[in-house]
């Protein structure tokens, strides 16, 4: 089991010391230390003020940050959660993810969703009833133009001819890409194009707004089981790939009913299910206090796990 977290700005608005360079060098060293395998930040260019005011968050480039963290550590894997596909030229996407990869020597994971905010697509340009055959027209070319030189693609949004994009990524054939979304659509997309999945928790109305389905530690073992079963069907070894999750047991990291005791039980039950990396929850309202709770969590739960 191995664990990641995203950079904790998940409020609006968000505490300033946790967005200065020295910020988020401070976290990222702290979490590597800590036994932390993977850090991220998340991807809205253009929130509404609306949908701050409803509990959204702000958040910086998930790009620019992952390089800033990457020059920082040497084991850390960056992991966004998530880029939202659609939003951007995959061309674009391909070479940012080749540079950061290279620069962080294979450290990179591009964890991708289909994305939800229809008012943030209507900012940037981007057709939201499109966004489904955007995220998968992307996909393929990311994937060729990471293993292919002379690259050509012809599609319903991009099209291109005798592409060579270089220097390329250092993983080995490219960059683990992970997809987001708790959809039977979505597994169909790890199937065919993805190295994992990383469904998240989702009562009914937090699903209704983010446009799937319902998630709970149940519903997740039914979707790995049908996980599973797609890839017999395709003939992929599904024991290569990678599940996330969150861990409903235990509390928060860094409130005081955290219990560690019981957090380490559910991670036993996620594993039984075939999570291999558990999504962890970490407090905002301070630098001090995600760094306490980071060598805190590092103590009583990774290393024990």
């Amino acid at each position: 089991m191995r664990f990641t977290f995203t950079h904790p700005m998940h409020s609006h608005p968000y505490n300033p010391e946790l967005v200065t360079g020295a910020g988020i060098a401070a976290v990222a060293a702290a979490a590597e230390k800590a036994g932390f395998s993977g850090f991220g930040f998340t991807d809205h260019p253009a929130p509404t003020e609306r949908w701050l005011q409803a509990g959204g968050h702000d958040a910086v480039d998930p790009f620019v940050a992952m390089g800033f963290a990457a020059a920082t550590t040497t084991t850390l894997r960056l992991v966004p959660n998530i880029v939202v596909l659609p939003y951007r030229n995959p061309f674009v996407v391909a070479k940012a993810g080749a540079t950061l990869d290279l620069l962080s020597q294979g450290r990179f994971t591009l964890a991708v969703g289909v994305g939800y905010l229809k008012r943030e697509f209507t900012a940037l340009g981007v057709e939201f009833d499109e966004r489904a055959v955007l995220f998968e027209e992307a996909l393929e070319v990311i994937r060729g133009i990471w293993t292919t030189d002379d690259f050509s693609y012809q599609g319903r949004h991009f099209t291109a001819e005798s592409i060579t994009a270089h220097p390329r990524p250092v993983s080995d054939p490219h960059p683990p890409i992970w997809i987001g979304g708790n959809t039977a659509a979505a597994r169909r997309r790890v199937v065919k194009f993805g190295d994992g999945w990383c469904p998240f928790a989702a009562p009914a109305m937090l699903a209704k707004t983010a446009r799937t389905a319902e998630m709970d530690a149940d519903r997740l073992a039914v979707g790995v089981d049908d996980l599973r079963r797609r890839f017999d069907e395709a003939g992929r070894d599904f024991s290569a790939i990678d599940i996330t999750f969150t861990n409903p047991d235990g509390g928060t990291p860094g409130t005081d009913d955290f219990n560690a005791e019981a957090y380490l039980s559910g991670l036993e039950k996620l594993a039984a299910v075939g999570v291999t990396w558990v999504q962890v929850g970490l407090p905002g309202d301070s630098l001090a206090h995600v760094l306490d709770t980071i060598e805190e969590f590092g103590t009583s739960v990774i290393d024990q796990a």
